[in-house]
């Protein structure tokens, strides 16, 4: 059972959250995405935030039905992909580092079979940038009926 691998800190590496959290206290994971107000972050242009042109934070869902993603302006430019792009599920997977892919499937199955949200840094390797980037992973299933039918949630680099 993942309950939670809270940060730790190994010779040489960075410090890594992964945590599962049960859904009653999903208001404490997302007041970063009220504040952010993703919609309105979108309507300015990449270049006005911030040093690096990109937004730093974007909100995400995928349908569990057909693994379809929605992503807000900020994902795109996480990924380094031009925003409103079509992008499969599998095809994102593949710029995840082979670990945080792995590390990744483990916690959404398990999230969405106990129906619990997560939150996990993860190594991408974005299309348009050298060398990679680390991001914050923060997920929770939505129910219809108790069953989970979608995952949304927030992606920060950090």
């Amino acid at each position: 059972m993942i309950e939670s691998r809270g940060p730790s800190l190994a010779a040489g590496q960075p410090l890594v959250l992964e945590h599962s959290w049960p859904l009653f206290d999903q208001q404490q994971h997302f007041d970063l995405g009220c504040m952010l107000s993703c919609a309105v972050i979108d309507r300015i242009q990449p270049a006005a935030i911030g040093e690096l042109g990109l937004h730093h934070a974007g909100c995400w869902e995928c349908d569990l039905e057909d693994e379809s993603l929605t992503w807000s302006g900020g994902v795109f430019d996480i990924f380094g992909l031009p925003r409103g792009v079509r992008i499969s599920r599998s095809e994102t997977l593949a710029l995840y580092c082979e670990e945080s892919r792995a590390r990744l499937e483990q916690l959404r199955s398990y999230a969405i079979r106990h129906k619990r949200g997560f939150t996990l840094d993860v190594d991408i390797r974005p299309v348009s940038a050298s060398g990679g980037r680390r991001m914050r992973l923060i997920g929770a299933p939505v129910l219809e009926n108790e069953q989970p039918v979608r995952l949304h949630g927030l992606k920060l680099i950090v």
